[in-house]
């Protein structure tokens, strides 16, 4: 088995588990955002920002929101490098993913490519006029809605390519 650091994100397709909310994870140091879609996988918005603890309590919260939303597939960010390398965020966001899918198996949890979510969601929120203070609070669940809506779009046409 490849090293976690190495592990490649994954690609929706043929084990798609169908209709049903998509719950998005943006892991962070401090916070983690998450995001949450329609039932019928169209659109992601920002749902919650859950505080990091060393005693686990984040992934107590996380498994909650999960049930609460009786999400069908959770999608957690893997960060890369623009060179599709990992670091240590990398690491971290591997490790909740697999503590979380412990958790909530059968429900499936997939990683997902991350590059710019958290760029490009500062961007957007200072382009709305959010002031730099005001960002931190928002900025991992404009991340998360990122990275699901990534894959929602990605999901759509992989299903449309099975299809045809």
């Amino acid at each position: 088995m490849a090293d976690d650091a190495d592990r490649r994100p994954d690609r929706p397709g043929p084990d798609d588990p169908g209709r049903g909310r998509r719950l998005g994870i943006d892991v962070g140091t401090v916070r983690i955002g998450v995001a949450a879609s329609d039932p019928d996988g169209i659109l992601a918005t920002p749902l919650e920002t859950v505080q990091r603890d060393k005693t686990g309590r984040h992934l107590r919260k996380l498994v909650k929101l999960v049930e609460e939303n009786e999400a069908v597939e959770v999608v957690v960010g893997l960060p890369r490098t623009l060179a599709n390398r990992s670091g240590s965020s990398a690491q971290d966001a591997v490790e909740l993913a697999d503590a979380l899918s412990a958790r909530i198996a059968p429900t499936p949890v997939r990683l997902a490519d991350e590059r710019l979510t958290t760029v490009t969601a500062q961007r957007s929120l200072r382009e709305a006029g959010v002031r730099a203070k005001n960002q931190r609070a928002m900025v991992d669940q404009v991340a998360a809605v990122g990275i699901l809506q990534n894959w929602l779009d990605q999901r759509r046409s992989a299903l449309r390519d099975v299809d045809e």
